[in-house]
């Protein structure tokens, strides 16, 4: 048993228990001492340390603390400090307490040891999260929401499947090493995979993450789809499925996000892209290659919520998030713009910030591997993650045409959050040994060589020379004031459609059979009331009665007809 710390998830869900009982300045108080108290509490958590729990016959393990989780729990907590200040000036408690307990939630995940404490905190991530996206209150945030929901929770009923199959097969509740070999590790992996947005089960992430408030989609990116990703490391490393589907996820979402208006939405095509990294490494399963993606997730969700709180504040400040109805605000909004261009050059991997030293490690891992064509899509991956979040967003938000809008910096608290995490994103860059110390195996990689640094250097630039061409040409695609959907056509323009016509078809038919199906039975009715004829004394007696029991076989039969 845990003797030195409490679980790390339990500080967070008493901590919400507080901030909801809270108001004003004490509520905001305790919101920066929940992550805080987190912190102090894992520095009693020793690395190997173990937590086992009996429940009638079964042992579960709610804790277990090995380099794998531990790096995911000091980044959670990280990520959630950060959230919370950004979030000071919001005053609505249900979104702080749902943030907070969902941050417990991703923390349980991560350092479950067993299959049905995971399956639990995983169901936890869903409803917990979903009220960040409710908590803009606008109706397509609320419809964004309940897909989200479905889908999420879906994803935890195919895990509930796959684990219980996979404990009737091997009688152990343990969540190790899977691997893909029956049908109770394709279900496992499928549930994984949804969270993760494998493709063509990515679009919940496209369709909700934007609809969030400012400061609920930092969080939203901070946690579900990583969680996945460490699901993944510890269940499926080296599946060689996971090299094809991570290169796809890499390389897909590039043309989407060049095309889309909603500066939020193009950066939530940008997580799926630079997941696809993370999910590329796993699958290579070498040791260099996991810790390019768990120093790559830890990077990523620092640079990821800059990005997320510089576009959240344009959108508090002006109302607007179109990159059609932005540009000119680098004027009155000069630190917002300074801290998006940091968090642009991060996740474009510039030298000296923090992509550059941990994504390259999955493209290095991908060659020494022999798997040259993966690292042709991750070069390509590479050079479009620049295109889209690395010079659109900052581009079209600050500079590109004056739109005539004069909004002020975000309040204080934002500002400061925002260069917390640019500061990060530097110090990283440009020390990245502590972060290394942090990794599940040992380092042996020179993020600083000078054949490294001229070939991103060349990658960026002519990158950036072919932006500028098509720009100026007139061949980049426009922004225009549209909403583009991809798969999810599938589901929410194709599905009620058939559907609908379905039923215009089927409708008449079985309408008419029904009708054909009454006046039978009630034929046969008569047949069996009127045997002596209709002016027998036997008939004059029963018509009431069969009339009767006409009406209730024909409601019987409505009701099976209705509900087969």
């Amino acid at each position: 048993m845990m003797t030195a710390s409490v679980h790390p998830a339990l500080i967070f869900f008493l901590g919400a228990l507080v901030v909801a009982l809270l108001r004003g300045k004490a509520q905001s108080v305790a919101l920066v001492l929940v992550p805080v108290a987190g912190a102090l509490n894992l520095l009693g958590l020793a690395e190997g340390e173990v937590a086992r729990l009996t429940i009638f016959d079964y042992t579960l393990t709610p804790l277990r603390a090995d380099r794998l989780a531990l790096l995911f729990t000091y980044v959670f907590h990280l990520a959630t400090f950060i959230g919370v200040i950004f979030a000071l000036n919001v005053r609505d408690t249900g979104q702080h307490v749902a943030a907070l307990l969902y941050a417990g939630s991703a923390l349980g995940a991560v350092l479950a040891g067993d299959l049905i404490t995971l399956f639990i905190f995983w169901e936890l991530l869903a409803v917990t999260s979903v009220f960040l996206i409710w908590a803009r209150r606008t109706p397509r945030a609320i419809a964004a929401g309940f897909r989200y929901l479905i889908i999420q929770v879906g994803s935890g009923l195919v895990l509930l499947a796959g684990v219980l199959v996979h404990v009737h097969q091997t009688g152990s509740f343990a969540f190790e090493f899977i691997g893909l070999d029956g049908l109770a590790s394709w279900l496992i992996f499928l549930a994984f995979g949804v969270k993760c947005a494998f493709p063509f089960l990515h679009n919940w992430l496209t369709d909700a993450y934007p609809e969030a408030t400012p400061s609920g989609t930092v969080f939203l990116s901070a946690f579900t789809t990583k969680v996945a990703v460490y699901a993944l490391a510890r269940g499926f490393p080296g599946t060689e499925l996971l090299l094809y589907i991570g290169a796809a996820m890499t390389a897909f979402p590039i043309f989407f996000a060049v095309i889309e208006n909603d500066l939020r939405r193009v950066l939530s095509y940008s997580i799926i892209n630079q997941v696809g990294f993370m999910v590329t490494g796993i699958g290579i399963g070498t040791e260099m290659a996991l810790n390019g993606t768990t120093s790559h997730a830890f990077a990523h969700i620092i640079y990821k919520a800059l990005l997320l709180m510089s576009t959240g504040s344009v959108l508090l400040m002006t109302g607007r998030i179109n990159g059609s109805d932005l540009g000119g605000l680098y004027k009155t909004m000069p630190f917002t713009a300074g801290f998006c261009i940091v968090g642009a050059a991060s996740i474009s991997a510039f030298p000296l910030f923090s992509g550059f030293v941990a994504k390259s490690m999955v493209m290095t891992a991908a060659l020494e591997e022999g798997h040259g064509w993966i690292w042709l899509v991750l070069l390509f991956a590479s050079a479009g993650v620049f295109h889209h979040a690395g010079i659109k967003v900052p581009f079209f938000a600050f500079f590109a045409h004056d739109s005539g809008l004069r909004a002020k910096e975000p309040p204080l608290n934002m500002l400061v959050a925002m260069g917390l995490a640019a500061f990060l994103c530097v110090f990283i860059g440009v020390y990245p040994w502590p972060l290394y110390d942090l990794l599940p195996f040992p380092v042996e990689y020179h993020p600083f060589d000078s054949t490294h640094v001229v070939a991103q250097t060349q990658l960026l630039f002519f990158s950036a020379l072919a932006f500028t061409w098509l720009k100026l040409t007139g061949l980049y695609p426009p922004e225009l004031p549209s909403v583009n959907i991809d798969v999810e056509w599938l589901y929410r323009r194709a599905a009620p459609r058939l559907i609908t016509g379905l039923i215009g078809f089927i409708a008449p038919i079985d309408l008419a059979f029904r009708r054909i199906a009454l006046v039978r039975v009630e034929r046969a009715i008569d047949g069996i009331f009127w045997v002596h004829g209709p002016r027998s004394r036997i008939a004059r007696t029963w018509e009431t009665g069969s009339k009767i029991l006409t009406v209730v076989l024909l409601f019987v039969i409505v009701l099976v007809l209705t509900y087969l």
